[in-house]
């Protein structure tokens, strides 16, 4: 007897039966493990009596900040300016819209992988003249082998879990008939839970020891859902 591919074939009952019964799992997994990255912002300042002073003011000390920055070499996965402003600070008294002073700012991004380098990078950067720093904010990078292990133990609890269900009544697994991901999500801390540095004025000694920053462990969770067919049990 032969089978016409064309024709629809019979398709398993998306319910156990007495001859093949399923069951139904979840699996999960909960990992605690050390930050890959550390990001930091600086936000550099400047202020003239008109519009070219505070430009080239601005300038100047954006291109100190990256230059000092560049200095840490590979310990800097990525630099990245943001966003740029030029504003104009009107006076308070007198007739018509005078323009007393123009405010500049720019954002300036900055993930590093040595966590060294960084107390050391971070202290130099809130040493500098109208430079604000904010961070560190730790997280893994996407593809971290971390969300990967969190995945397969979060299958091998749902694996175990189902077999423990099956020797209860005495039989084993046959088959996995489905494996759906919940989801692995990286549980990022607020921005507010990382350390902030700001300084808006030099420091008044010649040196700063660099700030000792100890990095945030990072909660991994995934969550799968399986389904199983066993033997048939005997009760």
């Amino acid at each position: 007897m032969t089978t016409n591919p064309e024709e629809p074939q019979p398709t398993a009952p998306p319910y156990g039966t007495p001859d093949a019964p399923r069951i139904a799992v979840r699996g999960e997994a909960h990992l605690e493990v050390d930050p890959e990255i550390a990001r930091i912002t600086a936000t550099v300042l400047a202020r003239g009596k008109d519009r070219r002073a505070a430009l080239d003011d601005l300038t100047r000390r954006n291109t100190t900040v990256l230059d000092l920055i560049k200095t840490y070499g590979e310990a800097v996965e990525r630099l990245e300016t943001g966003a740029f402003s030029i504003t104009p600070e009107l006076k308070e008294k007198g007739r018509g819209e005078r323009i007393h002073a123009y405010h500049g700012r720019v954002h300036i991004t900055a993930d590093l992988t040595d966590f060294t380098a960084l107390g050391e990078l971070t202290t130099r950067l809130a040493d500098l003249d109208l430079t604000r720093v904010d961070g560190p904010w730790w997280s893994l990078r996407p593809g971290s082998p971390a969300h990967k292990q969190a995945r397969q133990k979060a299958v091998k609890e749902a694996v175990q879990r189902a077999r423990e269900y099956a020797e209860a009544l005495d039989t084993t697994l046959a088959a996995l008939v489905e494996l759906a991901d919940i989801g692995a999500e990286n549980t990022q801390p607020h921005p507010a839970a990382g350390s902030r540095m700001r300084s808006l004025s030099a420091a008044t000694e010649d040196t700063t020891p660099p700030l000792d920053l100890e990095p945030q462990r990072q909660r991994l969770y995934a969550q799968v859902n399986a389904r199983f067919t066993m033997l048939p049990p005997h009760l």
